[in-house]
């Protein structure tokens, strides 16, 4: 049975609280480790409240702002007409997930997200393939509704406009209007929502973080976490091995990071004052670019009887920094 909560009136704390019950979309991207921007270490942190509430950017109100154009888009291309369902959706057969999604599509059981991205990304959406993080998205919503297909529409800013289908459907009909279909079969619902059974029993309800996992999300998370220092001490018995990688590591990468800065000044000597060189399936640039800068010293020199103090920012930061003592092999 599916259970709405509605979203009428909400405000965004209000709805940032009610997503923290279960994972969403964009939440199951980052689970299954295929979101650009976050992490399963990130999503627990959110989750279990040690993270504070997403700031709203720029890039987020545009995508609010531009969504019902997108749907309109959608509309227009596909001849569907789709509505705006203002709830969170929940699924008995599912309790760790939920689905927010953007439109219904009227009269069919399918749904409609859209999404807002930078012309910079136009790569990402060439071919027919989109974004691994949407996939993932429009599968739990697959999941969630246990609709038949869901699809993705896409405004590149300044580029074009874009329509992928996921279906449910095998060998289903491809719309002329789609840049592509992709198949999602009963396993691979199946395969994520056990994913997502096993991350929230395991890590959200046991309060215990999921495996460190390289990725800059974690770090960002930790420093939020951890921003500020007690004073104590740690013995990291057992840890020698990992510092002794760690160095070894470094060397490798600084040898690696020589060996590009070499190419690279190769190039450059062969560009001179040229702004652009090519050869066979390679591009370079070299040109110049200017940037203003405020010149904060300057400005209190030729101003000396004015109080700046108002306009400085305290920032505290805490450096992470490995060492290798003299001593050490």
């Amino acid at each position: 049975m599916i259970h709405k909560t509605s979203t009428l009136g909400m405000s965004r704390k209000e709805w940032l609280a009610e997503r923290r019950k279960s994972l969403g979309g964009s939440d199951m991207g980052a689970v299954l480790g295929m979101h650009r921007y976050s992490s399963p270490y990130a999503v627990w942190a959110e989750k279990t409240g040690r993270l504070p509430d997403e700031e709203d950017n720029e890039a987020m109100r545009q995508g609010r702002d531009l969504e019902d154009y997108v749907a309109r888009r959608f509309m227009e291309k596909s001849g569907k007409k789709v509505r705006r369902l203002n709830a969170i959706l929940r699924n008995d057969e599912y309790p760790h997930l939920h689905a927010n999604i953007d439109r219904d599509v009227v009269g069919e059981d399918s749904g409609l997200e859209c999404k807002t991205a930078s012309a910079l990304s136009s790569r990402r959406f060439a071919g027919g393939d989109f974004p691994e993080n949407y996939y993932c998205q429009c599968v739990t919503y697959l999941a969630v509704t246990g609709y038949r297909r869901w699809y993705l529409a896409v405004l590149i800013l300044g580029k074009g406009f874009q329509i992928y289908q996921m279906t449910t459907v095998p060998e289903d009909e491809v719309p002329a209007w789609c840049e592509s279909s992709t198949y999602v079969g009963p396993e691979e619902i199946a395969a994520l929502t056990r994913a997502a059974e096993h991350f929230w029993v395991s890590y959200v309800e046991q309060d215990s973080p999921p495996p460190v996992d390289g990725l800059s999300a974690t770090t960002k998370a930790m420093e939020t976490i951890y921003a500020e220092d007690n004073g104590g001490e740690v013995q990291l018995l057992g840890r020698e091995g990992l510092f002794r990688e760690y160095f070894d590591l470094k060397f490798a990468a600084d040898r690696i990071a020589k060996e590009m800065d070499l190419i690279k000044q190769t190039i450059m000597e062969d560009l001179g004052q040229a702004s652009t060189g090519s050869c066979d399936g390679f591009s370079v640039t070299w040109k110049n670019q200017t940037r203003m800068l405020f010149d904060a010293n300057r400005f209190a020199k030729d101003h000396p009887g004015m109080d700046l103090s108002a306009y400085y920012k305290a920032s505290i930061s805490r450096p992470f920094k490995i060492k290798k003592e003299a001593s050490s092999q």
